[in-house]
C-alpha cells in the first residue's frame, strides 16, 4: 500500500511537471523505478508503541477497534425514573401483601399499612404501649389466619371501643368507667387475646396436622366471641341496666360490682359474639355449625366469668385475680370449651 501511494503521489507530480513532460531524465526515471520497485520502510516498536509508524501524510490514519463492541440502549428520560420506581415498589409490596400464604414478611407490612392508616381510631381505644402490644397480635394474627384472620380481631376492637364509649360521662361520673376513658393499655390486650394468641401459635408450627388446623382456627375465633361478648355486656350493663345482680345470689348490687350481671348487659353481649361468629363465617373462618358452637361457648363462659368474680375477685388471698387475669380465664374458657364441643360433635356423628 506504502509503494502504491508514493508511486502515485511522484507520478503525479512528474506529469504535472512541464519539464519532466518533455525530457525525463533518465536519472529521475531510476529513481521513480526504485520507489516503485521498494517501499518505503515503516517503524515498529512494540515495546514502545502497540500500533504501526507510517508518515502521516501518505497512509490511512489508522482505526482503533471498539473493546467491547455493544449495542447502546436508549436509556429512558429521567423525569420518569422516579415514577417507574414508585411502580415497582407500589407492585412489589401489594403482591408481598397478596401473598398465600401468609408471610412473616406479608404480615409485617400489612399490620404497618393498617395501623399507619388506622392509626386515627387506634388511639381512641388503645395507649401508645397498648398499640404497641395490638400491633404484635395483629402480626401474629396475620401470619397464622392470613387477612380473614386479621380483621375478625378488627372487628371486635371497633365494637368494642364504641360499647366502651357509650354513656362515658355517665360512667365516669358514678366511677365505673375503664381507666384512662376506656383506652386500653397493653394488659388488657395481652388479656383480651391470649388464647387467640396461643391457638395463632398452634396453627403457625402446624401441631396435630391438618387434622387439627380448623380447631385452632375454632379456637380463636370463639376466644375473641368470647371476649367481645363480655365487654359488650360489661359496658351496655354499666350505661343502660336498670337492675343488676350478683349471679352467685341473684342479689341486687349496684352497677359495676365484679360478678354482676344484667338483663339489658346480657342480651347486648349474646348479640354481640352473634354478630362476630357470623362476620367470621362470612369470612371463611369457621362454618355455619363451627359459628353457633362459638356463640354457646362464649355465653357459658360468660357465666364462669361472672361466677368467678363474684366468688373470687377482690376476695382475701385473691388479690392478684385482677381484670386482665380474669379475661384470660375467661377466652381460655371460651376456647376450649368451642374446641371440646367441636370433638364431641364429631365423635356422635362418626
Amino acid at each position: 500500500m506504502e509503494s502504491a501511494t508514493w508511486s502515485s503521489l511522484l507520478s503525479l507530480s512528474i506529469s504535472n511537471s512541464p519539464s519532466h513532460s518533455r525530457h525525463p531524465s533518465p536519472y529521475k526515471i531510476m529513481a521513480f523505478s526504485t520507489l516503485h520497485t521498494f517501499p518505503l520502510p515503516s517503524f515498529s516498536f512494540p515495546h514502545l508503541f502497540p500500533f504501526h509508524l507510517t508518515p502521516p501524510l501518505l497512509s490511512p490514519r489508522p482505526t482503533t477497534p471498539l473493546l467491547n463492541p455493544r449495542p447502546l440502549r436508549p436509556s429512558p428520560p429521567r423525569n420518569n425514573m422516579p415514577a417507574s420506581r414508585i411502580q415497582d415498589a407500589v407492585g412489589g409490596a401489594m403482591a408481598l401483601v397478596q401473598s398465600s400464604p401468609a408471610t412473616w414478611q406479608s404480615a409485617l407490612l400489612s399490620n404497618a399499612l393498617i395501623f399507619l392508616v388506622g392509626s386515627p381510631i387506634l388511639v381512641t381505644g388503645l395507649s401508645l404501649s397498648g398499640i404497641g402490644a395490638a400491633f404484635l397480635l395483629g402480626t401474629l394474627t396475620w401470619r397464622a389466619f392470613g387477612p380473614s384472620g386479621f380483621f375478625l380481631v378488627a372487628t371486635y376492637f371497633v365494637i368494642g371501643t364504641a360499647a366502651t364509649k357509650v354513656k362515658m360521662a355517665q360512667k365516669v361520673a358514678q366511677g365505673v368507667a375503664e381507666k384512662r376513658r376506656g383506652r386500653r393499655g397493653p394488659g388488657s390486650v395481652i388479656g383480651s387475646s391470649a388464647a387467640g394468641c396461643i391457638c395463632a401459635f398452634l396453627a403457625i408450627f402446624g401441631v396435630g396436622g391438618e387434622a387439627f388446623s380448623q380447631l385452632w382456627r375454632l379456637g380463636f375465633v370463639a376466644s375473641f366471641c368470647t371476649k367481645l361478648s363480655d365487654t359488650v355486656s360489661s359496658e351496655i350493663g354499666k350505661a343502660y341496666g336498670k337492675t343488676t345482680y350478683l349471679v352467685t345470689t341473684l342479689k341486687v348490687v349496684p352497677r359495676g360490682t365484679e360478678g354482676a350481671v344484667s338483663v339489658e348487659g346480657t342480651l347486648a353481649g349474646i348479640l354481640a359474639s352473634i354478630l362476630l361468629a357470623f362476620v367470621s363465617f362470612l369470612m371463611g373462618e369457621v362454618g355455619s355449625h363451627e359459628a353457633i358452637i362459638c356463640v354457646l361457648a362464649s355465653q357459658i363462659a360468660n357465666l364462669g366469668e361472672s361466677i368467678i368474680g363474684a366468688a373470687l375477685q377482690e376476695k382475701e388471698g385473691f388479690k392478684w385475680l385482677n381484670n386482665d387475669a380474669v379475661n384470660i380465664i375467661n377466652i381460655s374458657m371460651g376456647s376450649i370449651i368451642a374446641v371440646l364441643m367441636q370433638q364431641a360433635l364429631q365423635i356422635w356423628s362418626s
